[in-house]
């Protein structure tokens, strides 16, 4: 059940279990907010007065989001999103979802949410067209089969580019995919869902993803197994890590104060305690060369 009221919520936030993630985000430069008393609900234009609506992808997957109802506020960035809310003076009874695609809510032109976690890397291409927040977590790009598949038994990166690799569409696990440049184009699909059945039913020999997506889809799946995580070469334009961000319309009015929510919760500690509370496994898996 989601928290009745944002001090509630925050004091379930604080009895967040302390399994160490070792993954706390670092931030970027944003416009500054010298402190937060016009961040305040009666102060904010959102959408529709008083209230402050989330967007989602649909569906939405563990550990980011649990039994696909971002209203419950289980899992890292449901609970994220109330606890935004909650800095902003939302209550959680003045939270409202709406489902929207993952590339739909990158797209140029105006939304129908005021901010939208749905495991979106920040990128600078993706700056042209949306705003992001501070970043609210450090992510790697890692890879995920099942033991029946060929790429079970792949061990380094000259392994996987004799795969069949599947990501979902406009992601940064498909340009992670991309960037190996793999003998077998990789495939696309609309949603990590899709990209797990593809790998199910042996359409793909195994899956890009997220970190704590890989590890989820590991856990899973019957004979799932981690390959292993992307390495570092340079960025998140070109490489399997990078940060998420909070997306928000392309110059929206709100950016600056749900930057100034997600520094402020990093300062607190609050980041830190949700991730280990929902991202507990997210770093079990070598990287590879």
């Amino acid at each position: 059940m989601s928290p009745s009221s944002s001090a509630g919520w925050r004091t379930l936030v604080a009895l967040a279990a302390l399994a160490v993630c070792g993954c706390t985000p670092t931030a970027t430069v944003s416009a500054p907010v010298l402190d937060g008393t016009k961040c305040r609900k009666d102060q904010l234009d959102t959408l529709y007065p008083g209230i402050l609506t989330f967007g989602a992808d649909q569906p939405v997957y563990p550990p980011w989001y649990i039994g696909d109802d971002p209203s419950n506020g289980e899992g890292f960035e449901a609970a994220l999103a109330y606890a935004v809310a909650a800095e902003l003076s939302y209550a959680a009874d003045d939270v409202r979802w709406v489902r929207v695609p993952f590339n739909a809510a990158l797209a140029p032109g105006p939304k129908i949410f005021d901010a939208n976690l749905s495991q979106f890397s920040i990128t600078e291409q993706r700056r042209a067209a949306v705003d992001f927040s501070t970043p609210y977590f450090d992510v790697t790009q890692a890879v995920v089969t099942v033991r029946t598949s060929p790429a079970a038994a792949a061990r380094t990166l000259d392994d996987l580019r004799r795969l069949r690799l599947g990501a979902q569409v406009g992601s940064t696990s498909h340009r992670a995919a991309a960037a190996l440049d793999a003998q077998i184009p990789v495939e696309v699909y609309n949603t990590n869902v899709d990209a797990k059945m593809a790998l199910v039913d042996g359409r793909i020999d195994a899956m890009v993803a997220d970190l704590p997506t890989a590890v989820a889809v590991a856990n899973e799946l019957n004979g799932g197994v981690m390959i292993g995580q992307l390495p570092d070469d340079g960025g998140p334009d070109q490489s399997g890590v990078g940060q998420f961000g909070i997306v928000l319309d392309h110059g929206s009015s709100l950016t600056r104060c749900v930057s100034w929510a997600v520094d402020s919760m990093r300062d607190d500690g609050t980041l830190s305690r949700l991730q280990q509370r929902w991202l507990a496994d997210a770093g079990r898996a070598p990287v590879l060369s």
